[in-house]
């Protein structure tokens, strides 16, 4: 029977963390009954300030496939590297993935990503493919900045992927096993580092149509995160160039604008 890794990393989530658990603890743990897939939850709690540590206690009691790692230092790119690093020491693991805590992706949709990676060394959801369902609908303002965002992506990284920062990703143990000594720490574009690197090494991808509803849609600053993507998307690329080794001068004029 296969065996998958699903990473969630937690940042302060005592709120929505408990819900996800019971959803994705009792999907799959079913699953894992029906001999249909083997599956580990692993949530990687990072300079959570929250009852999150305490709330994932309870349900590593009440569903034994879920494990957890608490880390002072932040950062959901750091989470996601150490989760992938803790998965990769069990060699039963032969798909490892990530999603996100806030349950914006249910894990009978999730589970669909596993079905469907067939001989991709990659899965990631996407919100704007043709069957992709989003919910609530998203406003014009939103929908501009990400297409913004995606042109500037295809532009600078010659990616044909119409959503690269849905937080819902699947990648086989060899891709995974290669890419993970190249990522970079890029706070606002590790989504993007992935994919680009499982590009540079000739991995395949699959972009495939998703179910999201977007839990934090009207606490979303879209100047201010709009802003930290765009550079973020320019420090990747300078990062990936001959540029690199201006990459702190770049950080030091960043920092000014986002203040």
């Amino acid at each position: 029977m296969e065996k998958l890794t699903i990473i969630i990393p937690a940042y302060n989530e005592e709120k929505r963390i408990a819900n996800t658990l019971e959803e994705y603890g009792k999907f799959f743990l079913n699953l894992k009954k029906n001999k249909e897939i083997e599956t580990k939850i692993i949530i990687v709690i990072n300079n959570t300030q929250d009852r999150t540590e305490e709330i994932v206690k309870k349900y590593i009691k009440k569903y034994e496939i879920i494990s957890y790692l608490n880390f002072k230092r932040g950062g959901k790119g750091f989470a996601i590297t150490e989760g992938f690093k803790e998965a990769l020491k069990d060699n039963k693991s032969s798909i490892i993935g990530f999603v996100d805590a806030d349950m914006a992706t249910t894990p009978e949709v999730f589970y669909k990503l596993v079905k469907n990676i067939g001989n991709y060394q990659g899965i990631i959801a996407s919100r704007y493919l043709p069957g992709a369902q989003v919910y609530p609908k998203q406003s014009f303002k939103r929908v501009l900045v990400s297409r913004v965002y995606n042109f500037l992506i295809r532009i600078l990284f010659l990616l044909p992927y119409r959503d690269t920062q849905c937080g819902a990703k699947i990648f086989k143990r060899k891709a995974l096993e290669k890419i993970l000594p190249e990522i970079g720490m890029t706070k606002w574009a590790y989504d993007l580092d992935l994919i680009y690197l499982m590009k540079r090494n000739k991995f395949k991808i699959l972009e495939f149509p998703t179910n999201w509803s977007d839990k934090e849609y009207s606490k979303i600053n879209l100047k201010k995160s709009g802003t930290n993507m765009v550079l973020g998307v320019i420090r990747l690329r300078m990062l990936y160039s001959p540029a690199k080794d201006f990459i702190r001068i770049y950080d030091k004029f960043a920092s000014r604008i986002v203040k």
